[in-house]
């Protein structure tokens, strides 16, 4: 079985974890949920920690073939067009992000959003398998936190990596919120007991971690961490009871500071809305809507 490298990107602006997967004998990679840096005040993008990553890839000699989502994100929006321009590689995501489309196409009244899953390049169905050289890729439809949730299982001869976007967090944290639009707190409890099913060893990493002052950021945990130890959903806990506490949870969120910005960029691929008559192009910000 092939040796993979796995190298991961911490943004501390969007506490946001990119990944990188590679494949050593061959030097083909993918890179999972990339960050495009935005100025919510300024309305303006740059591309420092794209560059960052870009550096990188570069200079390991990779050869990229996927740019990954998990998710169309609320809370950073995506590099993969950026990395495409400069690196290559097809942009894809789960195939439910159909479902994901037709509720934003309807919230910002976007007569250019497509519902069939363009402009991402190729929609994964559940159980599909793909390479990253000559690593073994598994696509798991995890949704609850979004209807197009998936989980990306690598199998190399260090065993078992599963990469599952918002699905969990570090286990002092819990679990992802269910109440954007499709979100739903049962779903998430199945799927998360899917991944929660995988062999005590497997390692989860994910795509956010929120330390606060009391630890460093990580972004690794394994199956048998989060059954003894995460404090929403360790072993024990009921479908009612989580069910009950993700929705009182819930309730008392503030939603994030990039979900409206970032939601209409992210169903997009990480392409713009079209530019209006003056050359610039904007994002809506539906009053009283969300």
């Amino acid at each position: 079985m092939t040796q993979a490298l796995i190298r991961s990107f911490f943004d501390p602006a969007t506490s946001t974890v990119t990944h990188v997967i590679a494949d050593m004998s061959t030097r083909r990679a993918a890179i999972i949920d990339p960050v495009l840096d935005y100025d919510p005040k300024a309305a303006r993008t740059s591309t420092a920690s794209a560059d960052a990553l870009i550096d990188w890839v570069r200079a390991q000699g990779l050869t990229i073939d996927w740019l990954l989502e998990t998710h169309a994100h609320a809370d950073h929006l995506t590099a993969a067009p950026y990395l495409q321009q400069q690196l290559g590689g097809r942009i894809a995501i789960g195939a439910h992000i159909r479902e994901v489309q037709q509720v934003f196409k309807r919230l910002f009244n976007a007569g250019d959003l497509a519902t069939d899953g363009t402009p991402f390049e190729h929609l994964f169905a559940d159980g599909e398998r793909f390479s990253i050289g000559t690593l073994e890729v598994e696509v798991l439809h995890t949704p609850g936190h979004t209807p197009g949730c998936v989980s990306y299982l690598l199998r190399s001869e260090a065993g078992l990596d599963v990469f599952i976007g918002d699905t969990l967090f570090m286990p002092d944290y819990g679990s992802a919120r269910c109440d954007f639009p499709g979100g739903d707190a049962a779903t998430l409890y199945r799927s998360i007991h899917q991944l929660l099913a995988l062999p005590p060893e497997t390692r989860l990493h994910l795509c956010h971690d929120y330390p606060g002052s009391e630890r460093a950021p990580q972004w690794i945990s394994t199956v048998a961490e989060q059954r003894r130890d995460n404090v929403h959903v360790h072993d024990g806990v009921t479908e009612g009871e989580f069910i009950a506490m993700r929705t009182t949870r819930d309730r008392t969120l503030a939603k994030p500071v990039l979900l409206l910005p970032a939601i209409q960029v992210n169903v997009r691929a990480g392409h713009w809305p079209p530019a209006e008559d003056n050359g610039v192009r904007y994002l809506k910000i539906p009053l009283n809507a969300v």
